[in-house]
């Protein structure tokens, strides 16, 4: 029972990898697009560097209908020459402005040199001209590409994810409501068995008076404990009460429950704070951080309760000078399964969470552990407004 979720964590995980691996995969190959195209547009350009630079050292007579062919081809490249003193002699695939065109010219030049997409052409012996390029218009807007790749691959990370805790959270909703239902049920009828022959023990009188209060005690106490689960499986009403007032209930009934060598000590607010709970569920909320204390502490030690107002919100405090938490499994505490007893389910405390987060909109979290001195867990309940 320990891991009974471990298997779906193992799957998220390996989901999670799957879609890194994805997106680096998704990423190379665009990597490596981008730079074939890349080498090819200066293949382009060595090749139109040289036919320019047969055209700039041709005699007259020469044919040159093929290299002003491969000149005229080039329609997508911006193309820059300039001679020996950075002089642009002319340039081609520009969207120049017809104002201003020589500032606007001397900036280009400028992002191209800081770019290095350079091509000397040697004219002669003691002449060349400096051939700089830009990517052309396809180059640039393949460029975007990994980018809103990559944003719509983790798009549909986040989606699998979302789906994927939505799911896990729907069947955890089913199990506890089934759960609850049944044990609810199954709770019911040896609670009227014991019931009736609580009635028939104390109507002929061979037991005790003392004994039948007892026992009475223990059977409402598994009345309420039914009732706790019944308004696990379905959602409970809340109903206005004092906090204080169940917080004492819940306090003395572990009081009494407890080895005399734990000491109890409450530090509540001097006033009524009517809230809206449900006070059974409440009670198990404190008893269950009561018994994780206990435990914590091995029956010898303190607990301490504080009560904190802060305006919009009340703040208990549990804390216990037992053996602590790792700061690691301060999440882990309250997922289902999860226990460092050799018995039991590990599903206390996620009751806990479920009952102060999903019913009561509150907030539960260890606030601190200290290993051998202290460890808090703080409960958090908003509050318009209470009654003084």
């Amino acid at each position: 029972m320990r891991n009974i979720y471990e298997r779906r964590e193992r799957l998220r995980l390996v989901f999670i990898l799957a879609s890194v691996a994805l997106v680096c995969i998704f990423l190379l190959i665009s990597n490596t697009l981008m730079k074939s195209l890349e080498q090819e547009e200066r293949s382009k350009m060595e090749i139109w560097a040289e036919a320019t630079r047969q055209l700039a050292s041709v005699e007259s007579e020469s044919d040159m209908s093929l290299v002003l062919k491969v000149i005229q081809s080039n329609t997508t490249i911006p193309v820059v020459i300039l001679d020996d003193t950075e002089a642009p002699l002319w340039y081609i695939n520009f969207d120049v402005p017809k104002n201003d065109s020589t500032t606007y010219m001397q900036r280009k030049i400028n992002e191209l040199k800081n770019r290095n997409n350079l091509i000397e052409v040697v004219i002669s012996d003691n002449m060349s001209q400096y051939l700089y390029y830009d990517d052309s218009v396809l180059l640039k807007r393949l460029s975007y590409y990994p980018y809103i790749q990559l944003i719509i691959l983790l798009l549909f990370i986040l989606l699998g994810l979302f789906a994927f805790d939505s799911t896990k959270k729907a069947e955890q909703n089913q199990v506890w409501v089934g759960l609850s239902k049944e044990t609810a049920h199954q709770l019911g009828t040896p609670i009227s068995s014991l019931m009736a022959w609580i009635q028939y023990l104390g109507d002929n009188g061979n037991v005790g008076s003392d004994i039948i209060i007892e026992m009475d005690k223990d059977v409402v106490r598994l009345k309420t404990i039914a009732d706790r689960f019944s308004k696990i499986g379905s959602e409970p009403q809340l109903e206005e009460c004092d906090l204080n007032e169940v917080l004492l209930d819940s306090i003395k009934y572990m009081s009494t429950r407890v080895s005399k060598k734990t000491a109890i000590k409450t530090n509540l607010l001097d006033k009524k704070i009517n809230m809206k709970l449900c006070a059974p569920l409440f009670e198990w909320v404190i008893e269950n951080l009561f018994k994780n204390s206990i435990d914590a502490i091995n029956g010898h030690g303190e607990i301490i309760i504080n009560e904190i107002d802060e305006g919009d919100r009340i703040i208990l405090e549990i804390t216990d000078n037992g053996k602590g938490i790792p700061k690691k499994n301060f999440k882990t505490v309250f997922r289902p399964g999860y226990t460092t007893k050799k018995r039991g389910w590990g599903l206390g405390l996620t009751l806990v969470k479920r009952i102060i987060e999903n019913y009561h909109h509150g907030k539960i979290y260890v606030k601190e552990s200290v290993p051998n001195k202290r460890t808090t867990f703080c409960i958090e309940l908003k509050t318009d407004k209470y009654q003084a």
